[in-house]
């Protein structure tokens, strides 16, 4: 009786075969694809498939696909263009393989943030637009920094007032208050917060409408400037954290500054929200395995309790603290989960306790 889990990214993707027997579910086994490959031959019939969807507008729970649900995820389509078709081609391509009496579950990255707090959701625009529309902040990257506060549970034995870092390819942070999301840095669509790879994060709504009139840019143009190009790709021209790191340019220089500085003002303005801090934890794979780029973010806010272990943070596993030990906030670097969140999410879809 297995789960398969099914995480479609931008560039791979990541499958998972999980005994759902047990609690909870245990892995079997993890196979990397590039984007695009063919499903392997040997990963048999599973009792269940639950994907990550990216965007699932109002629908704030696991789901079981239908017709219903699917089209919902089509709908969501052109608020997350990078993530949602192609999970709904994986979703597709699955059906044809296992055929469509193997059920399949939708596990959304919005579905963490469904409950944020009013005031952390609304946008300050007419509302009569945002109700026609439903515009409001949905948050992304629920499931991983669903998995990070697991780990930090798992790791601290408590709660507390955590401030999570979801730091890859796109980049996000959240405001955790003892399990609960008060706030989360992605919007609308995942455009919005932080400096991402190729994604700009915040960005001044007049300069886009400066651009579309000096330069003439349509709908189109400007999604592709703002989710493709720009970032820290557009900043230095690379996109690659690793390489960044290795250039001595001035431009590589500024985009690492810009890239931690947001991120800092990000800890700093979540600490207000939350009333203070116990922790931060960085996951992701840049928060989990660009050591330098931890110590440019982390420097300066020994105002708020945080003193890093310099030799700990250089030589962190994929579980580490790496503050030191009278430091009032504690740091911590986990590898993000996101594989078990989402067999947890299948395991109660099986047995109907979700």
């Amino acid at each position: 009786m297995e789960i398969l889990t099914v995480n479609v990214g931008s560039s791979s993707v990541k499958l998972g075969r999980f005994d759902a027997r047990s609690t909870p579910p245990r892995r079997l086994a993890s196979v990397h694809l590039d984007a695009g490959a063919a499903l392997p031959d040997d990963l048999g019939t599973p009792a269940l498939l639950a994907h990550r969807v990216v965007h699932g507008g109002d629908l704030a729970r696991p789901m079981l696909i239908d017709a219903a649900v699917e089209a919902r995820i089509e709908a969501c389509a052109p608020l997350a263009p990078l993530h949602n078709p192609p999970a709904l081609a994986m979703i597709r391509a699955c059906r044809q393989r296992f055929g469509a009496d193997i059920p399949q579950v939708a596990v959304f990255d919005t579905a963490f943030f469904a409950d944020l707090p009013a005031a952390a959701r609304a946008y300050a625009l007419p509302r009569d637009l945002t109700h026609a529309y439903r515009l409001r902040r949905y948050g992304f990257h629920g499931i991983a920094h669903q998995a990070l506060w697991r780990a930090w549970q798992a790791a601290t034995g408590g709660g507390g007032r955590v401030v999570t870092l979801q730091l890859g390819a796109g980049c996000s942070a959240s405001a955790i208050a003892d399990g609960k999301p008060l706030d989360t840095s992605m919007g609308f669509t995942p455009l919005e917060g932080l400096v991402m790879a190729t994604r700009s994060g915040d960005v001044d709504p007049g300069l886009l409408l400066y651009l579309q009139r000096v330069a003439g840019l349509d709908a189109s143009q400007m999604e592709t400037l703002l989710s493709t190009r720009s970032g820290l790709l557009g900043l230095a021209g690379s996109a690659d954290m690793r390489q960044l790191l290795q250039d001595a340019s001035a431009d590589a220089a500024l985009a690492l500054e810009v890239y931690c500085r947001r991120v800092r003002k990000i800890i700093g303005a979540y600490a207000a929200v939350l009333g203070g801090l116990d922790g931060i934890v960085f996951g992701g794979g840049v928060g989990q395995h660009a050591a330098p780029i931890r110590a440019r973010i982390l420097a300066d806010l020994a105002w708020l309790g945080v003193r890093l272990d310099a030799a700990a943070n250089d030589a962190a596993a994929p579980t580490s603290r790496i503050s030191s030990d009278d430091s009032r906030c504690a740091v911590w670097v986990f590898e993000v989960d996101e594989a078990s969140e989402l067999a947890r999410a299948g395991q109660q879809a099986l047995t109907g306790t979700a």
